[in-house]
């Protein structure tokens, strides 16, 4: 199996694990992004979205049981497995690029950082630049994938099929293909970038503090013990990347699933939620965003490097 290959198949894994077991977390941010106003629980000014989350879930399973939660798992599963694994494989491809910059390449690399993971060391503004612009590259062209499973999450749309949400959707024009994508690309680019910026150095500053005592120690890191800093360096990294961009994950919600003028442009939606909901609308979801990306960043990562360093590590003699 060439590089290539191995990135693409770890991609891929990894996106079907986090999408599989964390699906509910992105069905109900979205249900609490949609709406303008979160009237229902508007009694309870200590914790609306809290109630309002709650809620939510239990009218779900009450109508449609617990398999409810997972709504949108076919969509979602089409738009994160071929997405996780293009980004990951362009995010190696273009930091392998950057690396043979002098600019872009650390002067002193680390032994046992190099450890634990199989990929290119580069300084904090070549990961800034390569997880910024892959993930904004990746979005782009999965757009409509985004839109569709956004609307499947969306209580506002009931599609019988993901071929009947397709065709609906192209027969729509460009304009409902690309919808949400220049909000979607102001998340994604600060996320990503911030999150490769935060994980490398994360996972720099844990690898040497393991291998510390003992440098001999650093050439044969235990898997579980990689698996463990590549879990926590991303779970980390999710956490502030997420709390950096959470404003413009609602734009995107609010401009993919509602049809109203008002959300049709990124200044206008801004506009509405600033109206309706003030500072906090900014944040709605906030909570289930967080946990999700948390959980996922950890599984994500810890499933793609594990599944790198497994297979390039070179089987043992049989004695």
């Amino acid at each position: 199996m060439n590089n290539v290959s191995q990135h693409l198949v770890s991609g891929a894994l990894s996106g079907f694990a986090s999408t599989i077991i964390l699906q509910p977390f992105d069905l109900l941010k979205t249900r609490i992004q949609q709406p303008d106003h979160l009237r229902k629980f508007s009694h309870n000014p200590l914790s609306p979205q809290s109630t309002f989350i709650i809620s939510t879930a239990r009218e779900i399973v009450q109508n449609e049981g617990l398999r409810g939660l997972w709504r949108g798992t076919a969509a979602s599963l089409l738009r994160n497995v071929p997405g996780v694994a293009l980004y990951f494989t362009g995010l190696n491809q273009f930091r392998t690029f950057l690396a043979t910059s002098p600019y872009f390449t650390p002067l002193r690399a680390s032994s046992s950082s190099q450890s634990t993971s199989t990929l290119p060391k580069l300084t904090a503004q070549g990961n800034l630049m390569a997880g910024a612009c892959t993930r904004v590259a990746v979005g782009l062209v999965l757009n409509p994938f985004s839109v569709i499973k956004a609307r499947y999450e969306s209580s506002y749309y009931s599609y019988g099929s993901l071929s009947e949400a397709f065709i609906g959707l192209i027969r729509s024009g460009p304009s409902e293909i690309f919808r949400g994508a220049i909000a979607s690309s102001l998340r994604d680019a600060p996320y990503a970038g911030i999150f490769v910026v935060f994980y490398e150095q994360i996972k720099s500053s844990l690898s040497s503090a393991i291998s510390a005592p003992n440098s001999a120690v650093a050439a044969a890191v235990p898997v579980s013990l990689s698996a463990a800093v590549h879990s926590l360096s991303a779970a980390s990294a999710g956490a502030l990347a997420t709390l950096a961009t959470q404003p413009f994950d609602v734009l995107k919600t609010k401009m993919q699933v509602r049809s109203e003028t008002k959300y049709r442009g990124v200044w206008s939606t801004v506009r509405a939620v600033w109206q309706q909901r003030g500072v906090a609308g900014f944040f709605d979801g906030s909570t289930l965003r967080m946990s999700r990306k948390i959980f996922s960043s950890a599984i994500g990562w810890a499933v793609y490097e594990g599944v790198l360093i497994a297979v390039r590590r070179p089987p043992r003699d049989e004695e």
